[in-house]
């Protein structure tokens, strides 16, 4: 055996080794994919029921109809550290008619309450343009509570490709 046969041997068992490897790798990521998709799931379910309680300390029993508030967010994000939002309205903001409160909530991030907002009819125009940080792609939700005592809301969904807000609260 020459010293070339010996280095192509050695290249075919490097080869074999990579693919045994490749091959081990790629059944543990599948035994382990089950579990890690119920924990997100488990996740998921437990902030979209964290944000509808936040809802539900705001409007308490009361009814939230859809309608009034519009929510422009971009639909596609870059960056999760800064996304636009602007929340508006329609009132007249007159003293017979206008908007108390503007609250906002998101779905994934590990506080639901993204901001809440109080106005009044000196306020001449329910509107409010900001910028806020998201963890990942899901709906935004403004409810905005008028002099009369309802609520309505609005919504937008955004896609973030780079998530911010990804420290969980103990």
């Amino acid at each position: 055996m020459t010293q070339h046969d010996r280095h192509r041997t050695t290249r075919r068992a490097a080869l074999r080794a990579a693919g045994a490897l490749a091959l081990g790798g790629a059944a543990v990521a599948v035994t382990r994919t089950p579990a890690a998709a119920q924990t997100s799931a488990a996740q998921e379910a437990a902030r979209k029921a964290a944000m509808q309680e936040a809802i539900r300390q705001v409007v308490g029993e009361a009814k939230v109809t859809e309608g009034k508030v519009t929510v422009d967010i971009p639909p596609l994000v870059e960056n999760g550290n800064t996304v636009p939002c602007t929340v508006v309205v329609d009132s007249p903001m007159t003293a017979a008619e206008h908007v108390k409160a503007i609250h906002v909530f998101n779905e994934k991030n590990p506080q639901p309450n993204v901001f809440s907002l109080q106005l009044g009819p000196r306020a001449g125009r329910a509107s409010v343009s900001t910028r806020i940080r998201l963890q990942d792609s899901q709906t935004i939700h403004a409810i905005a509570e008028l002099s009369d005592g309802s609520f309505w809301s609005g919504s937008a969904p955004v896609i973030i490709t780079l998530g911010a807000c990804l420290e969980d609260l103990i």
